[in-house]
C-alpha cells in the first residue's frame, strides 16, 4: 500500500470516530431537551446564579436599600410591597430580608459549586489513580479513606474549622480536603469494573499512555456517575454550611448565606416567621433542582439509554 492510499485509508477511518462522538453529544443533547422537569430544574438554577450574581444591581436600582441597612423602627415587618425592599419582610433589626436573600445567595451557591469542584478535583482523580493503577497508590487511598471515615465527619469539620477564622475561603478549603472520600469510592468502584474492559485493553496494546487511558478512555465513562455526584454535592455542601454555621464555625454575620439567615432566623421563628421560610424555601428548591439536573443529565449522557 502506498503512502499516499495510507494517508486516504486514516482520514476515512477518522471521519466516523468524529460523527460518533458529534452523534452521542447530538442525542444526549435531545434526550436532554425532551426532558421537561429537567430543563425546568436547570432553568430554575440558572436563575438563581443569574439573580445573586445580580445582587448589587438589584440592590441599587430596585430595592435601593443596603443589605447590611439597619431599621430598628422596621424590625420583624412582614412582606409587604411598601416600601419594595421588605417584599420578604425584615429581620430582628430591620434588614431588607430580600437584599440579604440575595447576597446570601452569592455566598451559599458560590461555596456549593467552589466546594464541590475541588471535591471532584480531587475524589476523581484519586479514584481514577487508585482504581487503575492498583498496587501502592490504591493501598494508600484506601488506607486514608479507612482513616478518615473512621472519624465522624462533622467531628473532623468541627476540629479543622475551630483552627481557622470563618468565612467562606476557609469554608470552602475544609469541605473540599474532608468531603472527597466518598467520592473516590464510587470513581475507583467503577474504574475497577473498566479497566478490564475490551476498549481498555485494545488501548493499551496499541500503546496508550496512562494518561490517555485514564482520560480519554476511563474518564468519559465514569462521566454520567460524576455528573450527579456532582449535583447532589452541591447540595449537601449548602446543608453543611448550614449546619457549621449553627454552630458558629460556618459563614458568620454580617455576612449573609442562606445558611446562616435560616439559622439565625429559628430564634425568632414565633415573632417572624417568614425569615425562617425565604430561605428554606430556597435552600430546598435549590438542593432539589440540583438533583433532577443530576438525574437527567445522567440519562441523557448515558450512551446505553434509547430515544424513542
Amino acid at each position: 500500500m502506498t503512502a499516499t492510499a495510507e494517508v486516504t485509508l486514516e482520514r476515512r477511518e477518522a471521519v466516523p470516530l468524529r460523527r460518533t462522538a458529534a452523534g452521542l453529544w447530538s442525542d444526549a443533547w435531545y434526550r436532554l431537551r425532551r426532558d421537561r422537569v429537567t430543563m425546568a430544574a436547570l432553568a430554575v438554577i440558572v436563575l438563581l446564579i443569574l439573580v445573586s450574581l445580580a445582587a448589587p444591581i438589584f440592590e441599587e436600582l430596585v430595592f435601593r436599600y443596603k443589605f447590611d441597612q439597619q431599621d430598628l423602627l422596621h424590625a420583624y415587618n412582614p412582606p409587604t410591597l411598601d416600601p419594595i425592599y421588605y417584599i420578604f419582610g425584615a429581620d430582628e433589626i430591620g434588614r431588607s430580608q430580600a437584599v440579604r436573600l440575595l447576597y446570601g445567595g452569592r455566598v451559599s451557591l458560590g461555596v456549593g459549586f467552589a466546594a464541590a469542584s475541588l471535591q471532584l478535583t480531587i475524589g476523581v482523580g484519586l479514584g481514577l489513580a487508585a482504581g487503575y493503577l492498583r498496587g501502592r497508590i490504591d493501598e494508600l487511598v484506601i488506607f486514608v479513606i479507612t482513616v478518615l471515615n473512621s472519624i465522624p465527619q462533622i467531628f473532623l469539620l468541627l476540629i479543622v474549622a475551630s483552627l481557622f477564622a470563618p468565612g467562606p475561603l476557609p469554608l470552602i478549603g475544609i469541605i473540599s480536603v474532608l468531603g472527597w472520600t466518598q467520592i473516590t469510592n464510587f470513581v475507583r468502584g467503577q474504574t475497577l469494573s473498566l479497566r478490564e474492559r475490551e476498549f481498555i485493553t485494545a488501548a493499551k496494546t496499541v500503546g496508550a499512555t496512562t494518561p490517555r487511558v485514564l482520560f480519554r478512555h476511563l474518564l468519559p465513562n465514569v462521566m454520567p456517575l460524576i455528573i450527579v455526584l456532582a449535583a447532589i454535592d452541591v447540595g449537601t455542601i449548602m446543608l453543611l454550611e448550614a449546619a457549621l454555621s449553627f454552630l458558629g464555625l460556618g459563614i458568620q454575620p454580617p455576612i449573609p448565606s442562606w445558611g446562616n439567615m435560616l439559622t439565625n432566623a429559628t430564634q425568632y421563628f414565633f415573632r417572624g416567621g417568614h425569615l425562617v421560610v425565604t430561605p428554606g424555601f430556597l435552600i430546598f428548591m435549590t438542593v432539589l433542582c440540583l438533583y433532577l439536573v443530576g438525574d437527567g443529565l445522567r440519562d441523557a449522557l448515558d450512551p446505553r439509554l434509547k430515544t424513542h
